[in-house]
């Protein structure tokens, strides 16, 4: 038997709705929160024309964003809650069904939701749909009210946020793109004493799998082995802003294959993460930087 409209659009929901609930969840990180943004989305669908609607999966996503970022401003705009008072992830004397438990499992623990809860309305929404869910910033700018190179900016400063990295002064990018500079002059030079001078005698040079299957060493340790490891390379890796910090990409056809990330400490590179990871690097922000 045929299903009749309501019935249809009800079914389509219903196979949307873990999606939602996840995204939601994601933004807000309180459940009934998440709940409640899930069910405006469905009454919001039901008042709509359907007809109109080309990719149902990504107007939901979409309506779902916006009603989570409406929440955020308003939680913002009243006295917060501590996390405990509105996560489930903290209440020991409370099983969350399968369901949520997934939910909580999959990228998001307690430590991350402590850090969501610093950002601004606008980066935690950017942050949360690209980099967990993958959407596109073409379709996360409306939403925010942005340009998609401004979104990508947002979710970008995020990021940082997220990870732990310190938002960086003009003054710092200005000193790290010298030391960065100088350092792959001297590799590309094969300047063995230039690269211990820019080189902290402690450097620590870590590598993940992707880069490492380029045939990168995981860990090399000592300004004397890293300049050995890099003295004449770097010949195909190109000056570029990564992440807002100025770092070094070993380009290969226009694409990147590994990225080099610095610590720069009082003028001497101190570490450098070498990444080539295929998820970071679909996710990583680049800018071309002029050597």
């Amino acid at each position: 038997m045929d299903m009749d409209g309501d019935d249809w659009l009800a079914t389509r929901f219903e196979q949307n709705r873990d999606r939602l609930r996840a995204v939601a969840y994601r933004i807000l990180g309180s459940e009934p929160e998440a709940e409640d943004a899930v069910q405006e989305t469905w009454i919001r669908l039901s008042r709509s024309d359907t007809a109109t609607i080309d990719n149902l999966g990504g107007w939901l996503t979409t309506v779902v964003g916006r009603i989570c970022l409406d929440m955020l401003r308003t939680r913002r705009g009243r006295p917060e809650l501590p996390v405990s008072d509105h996560s489930p992830v903290l209440a020991d004397d409370v099983v969350p069904d399968p369901e949520l438990e997934a939910v909580q499992a999959d990228s998001v623990g307690l430590a991350l939701l402590v850090v969501l809860e610093t950002l601004s309305p606008a980066e935690r929404l950017a942050f949360v749909l690209h980099d967990l869910f993958a959407v596109p910033f073409e379709d996360i700018a409306p939403i925010i009210g942005k340009s998609p190179a401004a979104a990508r900016q947002i979710a970008s400063r995020a990021r940082r946020r997220v990870r732990g990295t310190p938002e960086p002064s003009s003054v710092d990018v200005v000193r790290q793109q010298e030391v960065v500079s100088v350092f792959l002059a001297a590799a590309r030079n094969a300047d063995f004493s230039a690269l211990l001078e820019v080189l902290d005698p402690e450097i620590v040079v870590r590598a993940d799998a992707g880069a490492s299957e380029r045939g990168i060493a995981a860990s090399i340790t000592g300004h004397d082995r890293v300049a050995a490891a890099f003295s004449g390379r770097a010949q195909a890796a190109k000056l570029m802003l990564v992440d807002g910090m100025p770092g070094l990409v070993w380009m290969q056809r226009g694409e990147p294959v590994v990225v080099f990330s610095f610590t720069v400490v009082e003028g001497r590179v101190a570490t450098i993460d070498l990444r080539g990871d295929a998820d970071y690097l679909r996710t990583v922000d680049l800018v071309s930087l002029k050597a």
